[in-house]
């Protein structure tokens, strides 16, 4: 009943951040940010159950912020192209991202086709790796789960939906865009089959899939993301500038000058 509800908001908070956005009507993103904080604060829980304390603290900032943008919009509205930016590009990031969490059929064929893509990779490579199932690979007899979050689709939609919502022009969006997902998507797949290999061949020892998944993984991910943000800056420095001003808007004690 709870997660009906959470997903339930969610929609919700999704469908009033993009009509504010089209129609340019501050008061109707105040009550979409808020949801969308619900949302994210209603994720910690599951986090601490599996004790996933990068991704506890992670939904705690966007809950947060969520919320903060919500006052932001409150108590100014769009006084700025950067609040109204936000709430497009928020609104564009769910609808591109929700669906494969929420939709079964969706969220199945993205980790099967991930699955295959990985094990195939690492079999041309002559990695004795074996499909178990359509979501589960082995490699020296210990096995690996794809999940949701193995496929990159969260920070596929983050980038394509501030690509998508600044206003640039249309080829080197598209550009941006390629770019960026292509990259995510390839960078993933060598992810899920490094933390494969050093779990099947025990790189690390006992800890070797809590190494390479929780530690390695992550902070390479993290050096890629950073990498890839350069990329797409250099290609739409609009997005910078929005990202920039954006920032100047939210920073406590702006007061509330236009």
């Amino acid at each position: 009943m709870l997660e009906w509800l959470v997903s339930y908001l969610l929609w919700i908070s999704l469908v009033l951040l993009l009509a504010s956005a089209l129609t340019r009507i501050s008061r109707i993103a105040v009550p979409g940010w808020a949801l969308f904080a619900f949302f994210w604060l209603g994720q910690i829980e599951h986090y601490l159950a599996i004790e996933d304390y990068f991704n506890v603290a992670l939904f705690l900032a966007a809950g947060l912020l969520s919320f903060y943008m919500a006052w932001i919009v409150m108590s100014r509205g769009f006084s700025s192209k950067a609040c109204y930016w936000a709430s497009y590009a928020a609104a564009v990031c769910g609808i591109i991202y929700f669906p494969f969490a929420e939709v079964q059929a969706l969220q199945v064929g993205l980790i099967g086709f991930t699955t295959l893509i990985t094990a195939k990779m690492l079999q041309f490579l002559s990695v004795p790796v074996i499909m178990e199932s359509w979501n589960i690979m082995s490699l020296n007899g210990r096995s690996v789960q794809i999940i949701l979050a193995c496929t990159a689709i969260e920070s596929i939609a983050l980038f394509a939906g501030v690509i998508l919502s600044v206003e640039a022009p249309l080829g080197r969006k598209l550009a941006a865009l390629a770019a960026s997902t292509f990259s995510i998507y390839l960078l993933n797949i060598v992810r899920n089959g490094f933390v494969l290999m050093a779990y099947g061949w025990s790189w690390f020892g006992e800890g070797s899939f809590d190494i390479a998944h929780n530690i390695i993984a992550k902070v390479g991910s993290t050096l890629a993301l950073l990498a890839i943000s350069y990329l797409v800056f250099l290609l739409l420095p609009e997005l910078l500038s929005i990202i920039d001003e954006l920032a100047r808007e939210i920073k406590p004690g702006r007061g509330d000058a236009a």
